[in-house]
Order: structure tokens, then sequence, then C-alpha cells
């Protein structure tokens, strides 16, 4: 009871949390980046590259970019398909499967909160690398689940060391083919042996972000993957290669029993109405929108490479449209230099990457913009 010197909101508050649960009270808020024309004001600028998060410069398809001009103001005041029926018909047309087998969410996090909240419960364990997508770690810990963190090596997911870490408590490993932020990625040989290695009762996320950057014959399928391995759940997105990251639309294809059981932890409607749209048009009119981002992308890692080749420093960068850098200077310190220059990059001391940046591979005028700021901040020492 609260004494007459004891703030009753106060006291109210406090006991309420008190019953936060630990690992609740543990996590860190991810703090996202301000609104760009705040940013602007705040550094005085008159334009802004944006190479922070992995977006496709090139925007969505021409059909995509259609579909959204379209879009009837009317149909904002009608509920979406609660499960992107007419997405999931498209899905299952290109990949071969039945409309069934695909989930689609509010970008592949909201799905990844589904596979969590399906699969585990208190006192069940993940597995996942230390230097990854780091919303596997984050919702597992938010999540009251043991997260074991494997250590990548040589930049790339070590395929022995994730087997080590999987224990009798292991519900579910997630592997992210190609790495982000690295970009190494398994071939097909590494995959199917890690595969047929693993307890076939834990499931196994492939998170394909970045399969689309990739034409390399060696690199696994995971839509073919989960026809043999029907433990293997894939996801899939439409903010990196399709270019409709402001939409928020990802989805997960697996055998029908295991998505079925997602499908019962899932959030319906909780993809929108033009997101819904833009998707299924992006999907019929994506071969030239592919090959136009590819080369894009291929001929801007190649110039980041030889400039920082030229300046002496270690770089990481191998299928997606991002590269990384390693810098004397402190990450954080980098990135408000570059933006004073207009330039946004992402820090990855947060991503357990120390005095690194990432910068999403973009179009001439973008890279070339970078690297004088670059150069002059290293300059400047």
């Amino acid at each position: 009871m609260a004494t007459p010197h004891t703030d009753p909101a106060a006291w109210s508050t406090s006991r309420l949390l008190d019953r936060i649960p630990a690992y609740v009270r543990a996590f860190e808020c991810y703090v996202p980046s301000r609104p760009d024309p705040v940013l602007m004001r705040q550094y005085g600028l008159s334009h802004l590259y944006r190479l922070n998060n992995n977006e496709n410069a090139l925007g969505p398809p021409p059909l995509a970019r259609e579909a959204l001009a379209a879009l009837e103001s009317g149909r904002t005041a009608q509920y979406p398909s609660g499960d992107s029926y007419n997405l999931r018909q498209a899905l299952a047309a290109r990949f071969g499967k039945s409309p069934e087998q695909f989930l689609v969410g509010n970008g592949s996090t909201e799905i990844i909160a589904a596979v969590i909240k399906s699969f585990c419960g208190p006192g069940d364990a993940l597995v996942t690398a230390d230097q990854t997508f780091a919303v596997y770690e984050w919702v597992g810990r938010f999540s009251g689940l043991e997260t074991r963190l494997v250590p990548l090596r040589n930049h790339a997911l070590d395929p022995g060391a994730l087997l080590e870490a999987v224990n009798e408590r292991t519900k579910i490993v997630f592997l992210c083919n190609p790495n982000n932020p690295t970009g190494s990625w398994w071939n097909r040989d590494t995959l199917e042996a890690f595969l047929e290695s693993l307890p076939a009762d834990v499931v196994v996320v492939l998170d394909e972000a970045y399969r689309e950057f990739t034409e390399d014959s060696r690199f696994p399928d995971g839509m073919e993957v989960m026809e043999r391995h029907p433990n293997v759940l894939v996801f899939r997105t439409f903010s990196k290669m399709y270019g409709l990251a402001g939409l928020r639309v990802g989805y997960l294809c697996g055998g029908q029993e295991l998505v079925d059981v997602v499908r019962r932890c899932h959030i319906v409607y909780s993809v929108n109405v033009a997101g819904q749209m833009a998707a299924e048009a992006a999907l019929a009119d994506d071969a030239g929108h592919i090959a136009a981002t590819r080369a894009m992308v291929a001929g801007a890692r190649d110039f980041l490479r030889d400039a920082f080749d030229s300046l002496g420093l270690e770089h990481v960068g191998g299928i997606g449209n991002f590269i990384m850098v390693r810098t004397a200077i402190p990450d954080t310190l980098l990135y408000r230099q570059l933006m004073r220059q207009g330039v946004m990059v992402r820090t990855m001391t947060a991503f357990r990457f120390p005095n690194w940046i990432r910068i999403s591979l973009a179009q001439d005028e973008a890279m070339e913009a970078f690297v004088r700021a670059f150069r002059a901040v290293l300059d400047q020492g």
C-alpha cells in the first residue's frame, strides 16, 4: 500500500515495470534513423545519398510502378485480402507450388516472429550465426528463448560449428544465404551436407532475401531444397531486388503441413492493398528489372573494390547489393563525417563488426559521391 509520502502513480508504474520479464528488461531497443528531411536539416544538406539499408536504387519494376499509380483511392477504404490470396496464386505459378505452401507477411520480420512463436516454447533454443541478419537473435531473445550464436569463419557461416551448437533443446536453425552483411554464401554441396547432418526434427529457416542477386549455378535454390528436406522453410522478400521495401512484403514457402502450423500464429490482414498489388505486378515484369539491377550492382561493387584496394583497406562483399569496409576510424564517427557530406551508410558495431561500415550498391553518381566523401574523411585523419 502506498504511504502518504509516496506518489501513487509512480508507485504503480514501478510495480508494473517490476513485473516485466527479465529478458525483456535486458533487451535494448533498436533505434531507427530519423526521416531523411529531418537528417538533412540536422546536417545542413541539400541532398542525401541513402546507402544504408540495401534498398534497390532502381526502384520497383515498371508494372509495379503502374499498379501503384493506378491504385484507386476507394481501395484504401477496404481491407486487403487477409491472406494475400492473389499474390499467393502468383507465387505458386512462378515456383510450381501450391498456393497453400506460401504465407505472405509484413516484411520477413513479421514472418520470423510467426515461425518462432509457432515452433518454440519456454526452454527451447534457436541457433544462428553471431554476425548475420540480427532479427533472428532479437526476436529469439525478446521471446525469452536461448539464442545460441555461432561465430563466422572467414566471414562465412561455419557449418561444423553450427551443427555443434545444436542440442536437444534446439527447435530452429536460421541460415541467411547469402549472408547479410558479409555477402558470403553456401553452395549446394555445403548446404546439402549440413541438412543431411542435422536432426530431421529441427526446423531450418533458409533466408534467401538476396538470392535474386546471383546467377551462379552453384548457388542452391531453396524452392528445390525444401522438396527433399521437409524441415526447411524458405524466406524471400520483395524489399531488395524488387524495390518495394517501403511496402513491406515478404513471404515464406515450405511444406504445407509446416506452413499451416505457422499460419496459426500469423496475423491476417497485415499486408496492405498497395503492397499486395505491387508485389504481384512485380512478379509479372521482373526479367529486365533483375538484369538491370544485377548489372548496376556488379559495376558498383567493382568500383568500390578498386577504391578500397587503392586505399589498402580490408573489404568484404559477395552476393547482394552491399559491401563492407573496415577503417581505423570508429564507424559512428565515420558515419557522422560522411553524413555532413550528404552520404548515409550503415554503422556495424552493433552488428559485432566494430570499425566497419556497410555501403549499399547503387548507381554511378551515388558511388562516386561516396568515394569522394570517404577519401576526404580519411584524408582528414
